[in-house]
């Protein structure tokens, strides 16, 4: 067995004829499979144990000799070796084919190798492999052309011009084979580098695929006739099994069939040419071989599939490997595991952060061996046979060793859909009843999970690295921050955030006011007996509080609640009591007018207060947030836990339902709606008398129900109490929004139609009234649309997730610094007028590149090469700076990865990012998580505005990460200068723009229609956009460096998502477009010997030319290229990668023939092979790591100890 640690890369080649012999253990000469008596395999057949080893482990077939002692003798009676039946899915066999024949996957792909080998055309060579036409192999001294094809008839016709034997033609694939040997490689190469200095056109691009093909064989070692089988490798038996079902029937693998029709027709043929059968006969047969093994290879590929029964296509060879049911992705890239589960979730509201609840049934199954084994070690039976059979019989016994095997032991929880790294968290499990896992509220968010029967799979890690990695890195209390933006992912909600709001409201003139407590316990025990109320306000003497006081605030008297009490006990004693739901009082502490004097009149005080009003579901958001930067994890976890059981107990306690009579009736609605019907009966009559068009009216219709709609709305937020429960949920952020508010009291509004247009007729009525028959008809018109969008839009979003995560799985994190001298520089992103993402938010967490100066005093700010922090990117900004120069992915020189200081902090944990983080994972699932969350549809702008469909949402997401034309393009200037006139041209509906500069004129035609985004006058620059829309990315590099396309994609990426509300971070960004664009063109080779039109790395480039300009030599030229994620993904060095994403066959074709190497760089790689992945802790660098024992007495003798140290114990 290869031991898959021991190897460093993976080579793959076309297989040699003697390649095929040496994998083989003996040839397979008869169709048959299982002898249906005996049920036994036949011999020289399918499943032969001659040559593909025993069926039963250590036992010859005929049973002479069983047992293991035999190992490895081969029985005389019927020639098996004794051995393990594992074999069975190792050892192959082959059929020695009577005639030579082609390869599908290389005649028939696109572009034909052999048909560019040969420079044929595959037309022409299908009409030759198929027996409709004959190849001239040799023409000798007969005028007829070398590889020229002619039909039966021309063929006969040459024969009786020039004579039997005067020249040689040949059919089918031996004739191809023939011609294939003849190939001289050297020369064809020299004849086509010649060839190339002078052509153009179409000849110049055939030329340059003729080249790459040839020199890809010359330099891999391949032979060209290997193309053409004379021996068909047979793959082990147990890769292709036949079950017995229970009727006696057979369910068999569709590969016996296909291979079962190879045989018959190759031993057909074998028969017929010893019987020397009349040439067309032979012909004939040659050709149903050919096309047998077609189907075997790729069934399908070529004509119509070879059916099975009930017209079912058969599986062949290639469909084993491709698609989501194929080996790579079915097996390789995703496995079965053991020691998993799955159930239902049901909520755990009393659990710690770190805890998930797991059925006792459940845990005993998932934990068998462990509690096995802590059986036999507590010498309760002596054996395992005997411990299994106390837990199968569920002993008494079992339960108390079960809960002391769980400790400590972490299990990972997941829930598909896994859109990114937090869909799979670590927890210390919890022995419950029932039979649902139990999981805290507060990861609920990072999940996308709920209550409403949604199930999750756990997992138990088995071995002790495992669980230590689980434990330390994956633990859910770690995970308080979101790696796509870096803001906490565990805000409360629901009931939580109803709770801390009814905990902190103010009331005036409740029971008790104006009291004053000594301490905490105090004001508790006034609360228990009824003489103060949560929200009454009170006084408590500030010294009895642990909190960082001022000297002026030391030994007063604090106005506050007895619910803000409560609410601050939980806070860590660090942070300033907070009495305001504001950041001043976070940061400055509670303002002065909360304290007195002992002695003054409290109630007076308080009086003259205003109400406060409570801490909302922002305010909670902050105030974790804040802990999160003082305190780190631990603590900030500790807290959550604090904050929620105190949110549940109160929301509890408050007891606020919801009813009928809570919804408020609006007084004046029937006259707000009278108004509307009036103004929209006035806008019909304008349209019948021809003032205004169809597309006003429509417009000025939806207007005037909107603006209705909102009268109703302010109307009720002005009358709103307080104190109603659906106020109170709405205002707290619990849940719901002012829309539904309005839905439920004001009207329902105007709804939209399935084709996503806004119908005229609004819904009057709201949902205390009810709806009318035609009005619920409307409502479910939309519904169900919104329905389908969000179906089709979870599909879409996921297979971009899996083209972000497949281009960019192999950006790791490889080195410290990559030493570059190259800094990007980053300004605010704005859209017009309108503000995307303020120059602070870019600046947190990265590393600058130049030093950062005030823009008036002109002292340094930040210096070089220093991580930003929050405090100092607000004190950049508030400078007045505008732009700075920071590290960068897209300027990073380290190869096949990232370095630290180009990458800046890990979102996820908010310190510096460690060698051998996973960044471009990370930065696919931050990009690919939030799709769903985008629109689908590419919005009309109505009317009369412009013509151009501006693509939004995910398609436009799509469009950028795919590098496509986008819809409604913009003209770009490829001249640097002033726009001198614009012109219109009304006979061609067309306008034209003139830029002048220092290098020459620009003359630019524009549709009519089209937004123009300059004026006559203004400064242009190479690139700048000349109309409204989109600028093509590919036309933008072509007139604009590499960084300047990458800073548009950067910049267009944060419009789409910041104009949904959704906030990623730059360098998730970064990672990908540097992904799309790490690719060259190769102009002119200059000395290198690289292939002029060879697209290659960056850095393989850089290499080659290194290496002439050092011998002195001419370097090549290249051209950057700009590749959709798809198209860079499959031209990824790794083969392996490649071919598991997408085109299978192409890409293994391909890899083939150069003889690719894939150097297991990235993580996919390393999976299918099962290698430990190279990211994280299974990097080569942190292998094989020595703990460092910790001498105890040095420690001591740091720290100021006077007296001296006698002897010193570990502490346990």
């Amino acid at each position: 067995m290869v031991d898959v640690n021991r190897f460093q890369s993976m080579q793959i080649t076309l297989a040699s004829p003697s390649k095929v012999r040496s994998w083989s253990y003996g040839e397979v000469k008869k169709p048959e499979t299982i002898n249906y008596r005996t049920l036994k395999p036949e011999r020289e057949g399918l499943f032969d144990e001659v040559i593909f080893g025993p069926t039963k482990d250590w036992e010859c077939a005929c049973g002479k000799y069983k047992r293991i002692r035999y190992k490895g003798i081969i029985c005389d009676r019927c020639g098996v070796e004794v051995t393990r039946t594992k074999v069975r899915r190792e050892r192959m066999g082959h059929i020695e084919l009577k005639a030579p024949v082609s390869h599908i996957w290389y005649f028939k792909g696109i572009p034909s190798r052999m048909g560019l080998t040969l420079d044929m055309s595959p037309r022409a060579l299908e009409e030759v492999i198929y027996f409709a036409a004959y190849v001239v192999i040799d023409p000798k001294d007969t005028p007829l052309e070398h590889k020229s094809i002619m039909t039966e008839r021309e063929y006969r016709e040459r024969l009786r011009e020039y004579g039997s034997g005067s020249f040689v033609a040949k059919m089918g694939a031996e004739a191809i084979q023939d011609l294939l040997k003849q190939v001289d490689l050297e020369k064809e190469i020299a004849a086509l580098k010649e060839e190339l200095k002078t052509a153009t056109g179409q000849k110049r691009v055939k030329a340059i695929r003729r080249l790459d093909v040839l020199d890809a064989f010359q330099k891999s070692g391949n032979k060209p006739e290997w193309m053409v089988l004379n021996i068909l490798p047979v793959i082990p038996p147990d890769l292709r099994p036949m079950l017995q079902l229970d009727g006696g029937r057979f369910a068999s693998s569709d590969l016996n069939d296909l291979y079962r029709r190879v045989i018959n027709r190759n031993n057909r043929l074998a028969r017929l040419l010893e019987l020397n059968a009349p040439g067309i006969i032979v012909q004939n047969e040659k050709r149903m071989l050919q096309e047998a093994v077609d189907a075997l290879i790729d069934n399908g590929r070529r004509g119509r599939p070879i059916t099975g029964p009930g017209s079912r296509p058969l599986k062949s060879l290639s469909h084993m490997l491709k698609g989501k049911q194929g080996r790579f992705r079915q097996n390789l890239l995703g496995k079965r595991v053991d020691f998993s589960g799955r159930s239902v979730i049901a909520v755990g509201p009393t659990l710690k952060m770190y805890q998930c609840g797991v059925p006792r049934e459940m845990a005993i199954e998932l934990f068998k061996p462990f509690v096995m084994r802590e059986i036999v070690a507590r010498d309760i039976v002596q054996n395992v046979k005997a411990a299994k059979r106390l837990v199968e019989r569920n002993d008494e016994r079992i339960w108390d060793i079960l809960e002391d095997v769980i400790k400590e032991h972490p299990v990972l929880l997941n829930r598909a859909p896994t859109l990114h790294r937090l869909g799979i968290q670590a927890f210390e499990p919890v022995l419950i009843d029932g039979k649902a896992l139990r999981l805290h509220p507060l990861v609920c968010e990072a999940y996308n999970a709920d209550f409403d029967g949604d199930q999750m799979a756990i997992h138990v890690p088995l071995s002790e690295e495992a669980q230590a990695e689980a434990r330390i890195l994956m633990l859910a209390a770690e995970h308080i921050l979101n790696p796509k933006d870096g803001k906490p992912v565990v805000t409360p909600s629901q009931d939580m955030v109803l709770g801390n709001y009814y905990l902190t409201m103010e009331e005036a003139g409740r029971e008790g006011e104006g009291m004053v407590f000594k301490d905490r316990d105090e004001a508790v025990m006034a609360l228990r007996n009824g003489y103060v109320h949560l929200h009454t306000r009170v006084g408590i003497a500030t010294d009895s509080l642990n909190k960082p006081w001022t000297e002026n605030q030391k030994h007063k008297i604090l106005l506050t609640t007895v619910g803000k009490i409560l609410f601050n006990d939980i806070m860590p004693d660090e942070l300033p009591y907070l009495q305001e739901p504001n950041a001043s009082n976070m940061a400055e502490g509670v303002p002065a007018k909360y304290f007195l004097e002992s002695g003054q009149d409290v109630k007076e005080a308080i009086s003259k207060l205003e109400l406060n009003v409570p801490f909302k579901k922002k305010n909670l958001g902050n105030i974790i947030a804040e802990i999160f930067k003082r305190f780190r994890t631990t603590e900030t976890s500790a807290f959550l836990d604090r904050l929620k059981d105190l949110g549940y107990h109160h929301s509890t306690l408050a007891g606020l339902t919801v009813g009928i009579a809570d919804i408020p009736v609006v007084e004046d609605k029937a006259e707000i709606i009278e108004e509307s019907h009036k103004r929209v009966e006035q806008i019909t009559k304008q349209f019948r008398r021809g003032m205004i068009t169809d597309d006003e009216r429509y417009n000025a219709v939806t207007a005037e129900w909107r603006a209705a709609r909102e009268k109703l709305e302010k109307r009720l937020v002005a009358n709103q109490d307080s104190k109603n429960p659906i106020v109170m949920m709405m205002d707290s952020g619990a849940r719901g929004n002012i829309s539904n508010f309005s839905q439920l009291a004001g009207m329902r509004g105007l709804m939209a139609a399935p084709n996503g247009r806004i119908m005229e007729l609004p819904i009057l009525s709201n949902f205390r009234e009810g709806l009318s028959v035609l009005e619920m008809f409307f409502s479910t018109h939309g519904a169900r649309k919104g329905m389908t969008d969000t179906a089709l839009k979870t599909a879409d979003s996921g297979y971009l997730t899996r083209r972000l995560v497949d281009v960019a799985q192999d950006v790791i994190i490889r080195e410290d610094d990559c030493g570059t001298d190259r800094g990007l520089v980053i300004r605010s992103i704005t859209d017009g007028k309108e503000m995307i993402e303020p120059l602070e938010e870019r600046l947190i967490g990265r590393y600058t590149k130049k030093s950062v100066k005030h823009p008036e005093t002109g002292e340094v700010i930040v210096g070089p090469d220093v991580l930003i922090t929050e405090d100092m990117a607000h004190e950049i900004v508030s400078a007045g700076v505008e732009e700075v120069t920071i590290r960068s992915v897209f300027t990073c020189n380290t190869r096949h990865g990232v370095c630290r200081r180009c990458y800046g902090i890990n979102l996820a944990t908010g310190d510096a990012v460690e060698v051998g983080e996973a960044v471009g994972t990370i930065a696919a699932q931050s990009i690919g998580e939030p799709g769903t969350q985008l629109t689908m549809r590419t919005f009309h702008t109505g009317g009369v505005a412009s013509n151009t469909d501006i693509t939004q949402g995910l398609p436009r997401v799509q469009e950028i990460f795919e590098a496509r034309n986008p819809k409604g393009e913009a003209v770009i200037t490829e001249v640097k200068g002033e726009v001198t006139a614009i012109e219109e041209d009304a006979s061609t509906r067309t306008k034209k723009v003139f830029v002048k500069g220092a290098t020459g004129e620009g003359e630019y035609v524009v549709p009519f229609t089209a937004r123009m985004k300059v004026a006559v006058g203004d400064k242009i620059s190479r690139g700048a956009a000349l109309t409204e829309g989109s600028i093509q990315p590919k036309h933008l590099l072509a007139v604009r460096d590499v960084l300047s396309v990458e800073t548009y994609l950067l910049a267009e990426v944060q419009k789409v998502y910041r104009s949904q509300g959704v906030e990623i971070g730059d360098k998730h960004i970064e990672v990908m477009v540097r992904q799309m664009i790490r690719k060259v063109r190769v102009m002119d080779p200059g000395d290198t010997d690289l292939l002029m039109g060879t697209l290659m790395d960056i850095t393989d480039f850089t290499d080659a030319n290194r290496d002439v300009v050092i011998s002195g030599g001419v370097p090549a030229t290249a051209r950057p290229v700009l590749m959709g994620i798809t198209k860079a993904s499959l031209e990824t060095n790794s083969f392996l990668s490649a071919a598991s994403f997408q085109e299978t066959t192409r890409v293994l074709t391909d890899a083939a023939i150069r003889g690719k190497k894939d150097h297991l760089l990235g993580l996919k790689e390393n999976v299918i092979i099962g290698k430990i992945i190279p990211a994280g802790t299974g990097m080569a660098r942190y292998r094989n790591l020595e703990p460092q024992a910790v001498n105890e007495v040095e420690i001591i003798e740091d720290t100021t100890v006077t007296e001296p140290v006698e002897e010193t114990t570990p502490v346990e």
